[in-house]
């Protein structure tokens, strides 16, 4: 019999013991297989039937889809229910009818069963776990009515802790679309577990950094210890992770800058804004009083530049009704998540801000606010941004909505303009890093910006937003650790703006799966079917895996489940579903065609195809293929083609070589209407032998 090539990983998978339930098999102890070769079956016709009814459930229902270059924001209830009723109506007739009939499973349906692994039931717990390891949250608005269904439904069950089918369709039948893009890793980062291991590692790594000095210039600020440190982040599809010190309150600080500026851009156009402030990095310290060569800020990243684009906002409105504002856009941008303020924090800004005092009379001596702007007023509105107060998780939804082009990844909100988005994410990766921007510019190669408060607002576009915060500054004013933590990120992941370059050194890519991800999902699919885990099948195909990949015997699970006589199987991995099993010969494990062309004479070619497959029942296939190609002199050409194909089966046998002879002969006579006869005869004798390879 025919052995197991096994790759190093396929070892190490056969040699675990296999802890999925054997679903819908019944083996006796004497019928157990060899592990290393497959046995034939073959289902009547009642399974066939089954399987053909079950199979086009798998391969004619999918969720709605969306094109490549868009992505689908699965945001509200209703909004789920609309693209569940829109992928209703673009199923063909056929399949309308059978899924009303109750006879293909819903993706509810693939969802249980995937989670339940085989049971009838399946603990809360076990559904919250499962969710959280694609980077959802319990707590995400989009998940709100099917989290609160959960809990009412618990409430009803007697136990108050397992849910059947039913019960668990009833539950998330109305976040359905969200579920099955998380559960079929159709985020950003499809295998998101792995991708946040890698951001611990790279938190403990900077967490042994002592450096820096917590900012005093403040006094609020010199309050907080030293050894606080923490990292969040959250992807344009609302995945989170958090490590650290990530609900500690503390203000946004110069954090705060480009979100104003988003603001101003938002409500007034980038044209109307830079009226009144550059787009070049000033090459100065941030709190230097000094103007480009038009007597503008430099841009709105230093403080000259954010004390007047803070005179942008809300003209004309009281200073109240301005905070308010900021504030709405905030809490809009952070999911409605902690958006709080620090009066204390304010008072001492107020209080030591003769810096600040001192470039805005200058900014008023070269008019360089807009008519009728109070100066003393609109410092106080500068310090009372600067005094708003978020934690890690809230402010890395702020940044995850820039990423996202001003939409909220959990609310699907949009907050802010593209042209706001853009032209702010410009001006963080210029300037945004104080006077270290050029060298974060060339390192790190993302949009970010720093506080004194110690933390960094990091956006990767189209990817996520993180927020890293540790009160230890620099010398030049920006988070050790968090400086550290950015630079580590890049090395590892091609996050750079110019990793993707063509001929560059490869780096990881979180956006796409391991590559040696189909290795594995081919040898996971052939185990399932080989084993009977119906229960991985049903998680594969939910998960829209190709469920008809080869391995490196161009063996697929059809073959495998085929060989094994799993009928439940058969469904899941059956490439069509009207093929018959019985005619379409899934025994075999390898196969190669010989081809060869000759010439007879001047006038004629022949061409000789023969095709041969082994299976390991000694159940061989020979199919010759006699093309006869003949051109008379007239110009008249005559095509003759001669397919015979010849089976038989051996029995196994105790002797290592088996020699068998074939003779075949072809004669074919055929008259012209110029009286010219001619008379081909072909004859091809086969000689093949069959040496039987003990599996160890």
């Amino acid at each position: 019999m025919l052995q197991f090539r096994f790759s190093t990983v396929l070892k190490e998978l056969s040699q675990s013991n296999l802890k999925r339930p054997l679903t819908g098999i019944a083996r006796s102890k004497s019928s157990s297989p060899n592990p290393h070769c497959f046995r034939t079956s073959c289902p009547d016709a009642r399974v066939i039937s089954k399987l053909k009814t079950l199979h086009a459930g798998v391969h004619r229902h999918r969720p709605p889809c969306v094109a490549p270059w868009t992505r689908a924001f699965c945001t509200k209830t209703d909004g789920a229910i609309e693209s569940t009723e829109q992928g209703k109506k673009d199923e063909d007739p056929t399949t309308s009818k059978r899924r009303k009939a109750g006879i293909l499973p819903s993706l509810e349906d693939l969802l249980f069963y995937t989670i339940a692994e085989g049971q009838e039931k399946i603990p809360a717990h076990k559904f919250i776990t499962a969710l959280k390891a694609t980077g959802l949250r319990t707590s995400d608005p989009r998940l709100k009515e099917c989290m609160d269904m959960l809990k009412v439904t618990l409430q009803s069950t007697s136990d108050g802790v397992t849910l059947d089918r039913h019960l668990f369709k009833k539950c998330v039948q109305s976040n359905i679309v969200l579920l099955t893009q998380a559960f079929r890793k159709k985020f950003v980062i499809p295998d998101f577990q792995s991708f946040s291991s890698h951001i611990d590692e790279l938190y403990e790594s900077a967490k042994d950094l002592n450096g820096g000095q917590v900012a005093d210039y403040i006094p609020q600020l010199a309050k907080f210890s030293p050894d606080l440190w923490a990292v969040s982040l959250c992807t344009v599809d609302g995945q989170r992770h958090t490590v650290g010190d990530t609900k500690v309150p503390f203000c946004l600080q110069s954090c705060v800058k480009p979100l104003k500026y988003a603001i101003a851009v938002h409500d007034y156009g980038t044209d109307y804004v830079h009226r009144f402030i550059g787009k070049e990095p000033s090459g100065l310290r941030f709190n230097k009083l000094f103007l480009d060569e038009d007597d503008k800020p430099h841009n709105p990243m230093v403080n000259a530049g954010a004390i007047v684009c803070t005179s942008l906002i809300k003209q004309g409105a009281g200073n109240a009704e301005r905070f308010d504002y900021v504030m709405n856009f905030l809490q809009k941008m952070a999911g409605n998540e902690y958006v709080g303020f620090s009066n204390a924090t304010f008072q001492s800004e107020r209080e030591s801000g003769d810096r600040n005092f001192a470039i805005g009379y200058y900014l008023k001596e070269k008019k360089c606010f807009p008519e009728g702007t109070d100066m003393t007023s609109i410092l106080d509105f500068y310090f009372q941004l600067c005094s708003i107060e978020v934690t890690c998780e809230s402010a890395s939804v702020m940044a995850a909505t820039l990423a996202n082009g001003g939409f909220c990844p959990i609310t699907g909100e949009r907050v802010l303009s593209p042209e706001a988005v853009r032209d702010t994410l410009s001006l963080m990766h210029s300037c945004g890093m104080y006077d270290f921007s050029g060298q974060f510019a060339f390192h790190v190669g993302l949009p970010a910006k720093s506080g004194v408060a110690g933390g960094i607002l990091l956006v990767v576009p189209n990817v996520m937003g993180v927020m890293c915060w540790s009160p230890p500054l620099d010398k030049m004013g920006n988070s050790v650790r968090g400086i550290q933590f950015c630079t580590d990120l890049v090395s590892v992941f091609n996050f750079h703006n110019y990793d993707n370059l063509r001929h560059f050194a490869k780096k990881l890519d979180p956006r796409r799966e391991g590559g040696d991800q189909r290795v594995k999902s081919v040898i996971n699919l052939l185990f399932a079917a080989y084993t009977g885990d119906v229960s991985a099948l049903r998680r594969f195909a939910l998960s829209s895996m190709d469920m008809e990949q080869r391995d490196y015997d161009s063996r697929t699970a059809l073959h495998v489940a085929a060989a094994e006589g799993e009928e439940d199987e058969e469904a899941f991995v059956r490439p069509r579903p009207h093929l018959d099993i019985a005619t379409h010969t899934p025994t075999h494990t390898y196969s190669f065609t010989h081809s060869r062309t000759y010439t007879a004479s001047p006038e004629q070619t022949h061409t000789h195809t023969q095709v041969q497959a082994y299976a390991p029942t000694y159940t061989h296939v020979h199919t010759h293929l006699h093309t006869h190609t003949h051109t008379c002199r007239n110009t008249h050409t005559h095509t003759h083609t001669h397919i015979h194909t010849h089976t038989h089966s051996l029995p196994p046998s105790s002797s290592d070589t088996q020699t068998h002879t074939h003779t075949h002969t072809h004669t074919h006579t055929h008259t012209h209407t110029h009286t010219h006869t001619h008379t081909h005869t072909h004859t091809h004798t086969h000689t093949h032998t069959t040496r039987k390879v003990n599996s160890k």
